[in-house]
């Protein structure tokens, strides 16, 4: 299979290890990964904020990109969600639907299209999960506690094969930790208010670091941690997965 990596703005210019994580952790894995240079942001910061009718250029240079490619393969749970929901092209609409079918957030592309059953790593920590809203609400990446129904999580599935990693329980395990995009710049209180309980949750049970397959929720909680002064850490899933990753 030929597979595009998409990576998006913030991961680039803020943590680029993730990028070269999921990378290497792909190649690792027999896939092969190409990196399309052109691509910029997908547009999800103008939607967010009102503005998706102006997100058309995006798109556009999006769908030039990455349509030749089999699978879609990007490190963010919600930059993918919003490609799969409003990916449209007035020119090209054939091809932004067939996009919207094959982009996939690491973590389900590695359960559902890879099916890995087996990766050896080690990462000797305890750890935490945190289930971002738009992976587990959107992307079905874990199932919601408020539902009476079979509990699942794509994230632990992997985290679960890597030697010496302890998932620690936490109290409230599918919180949101109030970054939400734009939404931490439009209600800066709130948002700080909802990443401080989510992390001193983490803190309360004894968590080493923070892992979650979406890094604008992990940036949002890191910097409360900084100001803080907490030994805490975050780290992207791929950083893990990718540790000594066989096959």
């Amino acid at each position: 299979m030929k597979v595009g990596l998409f990576v998006p703005c913030y991961v680039d210019q803020f943590y680029p290890g993730a990028a070269i994580a999921t990378l290497e952790l792909l190649e690792k894995l027999g896939v092969d990964v190409q990196y399309p240079s052109r691509q910029t942001c997908c547009g999800q910061p103008m939607a967010n904020s009102g503005f998706e009718h102006l997100t058309g250029g995006c798109n556009e240079l999006f769908i030039e990109n990455f349509s030749a490619f089999d699978y879609i393969v990007c490190p963010s749970g919600s930059c993918v969600l919003h490609i799969k929901h409003h990916l449209q092209s007035d020119k090209n609409e054939a091809k932004a639907a067939a996009i919207r079918n094959k982009v996939y957030e690491l973590v389900e592309f590695l359960t559902d299209v890879l099916k890995i059953t087996n990766l050896k790593g080690s990462f000797p920590h305890k750890v935490g999960i945190h289930q971002s809203c738009h992976g587990q609400r959107g992307l079905q990446l874990s199932q919601m506690t408020e539902l009476v129904a079979p509990s699942f999580s794509k994230p632990r599935y992997l985290l679960d094969m890597i030697a010496g990693l302890e998932i620690m329980p936490l109290d409230r395990a599918d919180e949101c930790c109030g970054f939400g995009g734009t939404f931490c710049v439009a209600e800066e209180a709130v948002s700080v208010k909802m990443g401080k309980d989510r992390v001193a949750d983490h803190i309360r049970n004894g968590v080493e670091y923070i892992t979650a397959a979406d890094l604008s929720c992990l940036m949002h909680m890191e910097g409360i941690l900084r100001r803080q002064g907490s030994p805490l850490k975050v780290i992207h899933i791929a950083e893990i997965l990718n540790g000594e990753c066989t096959v």
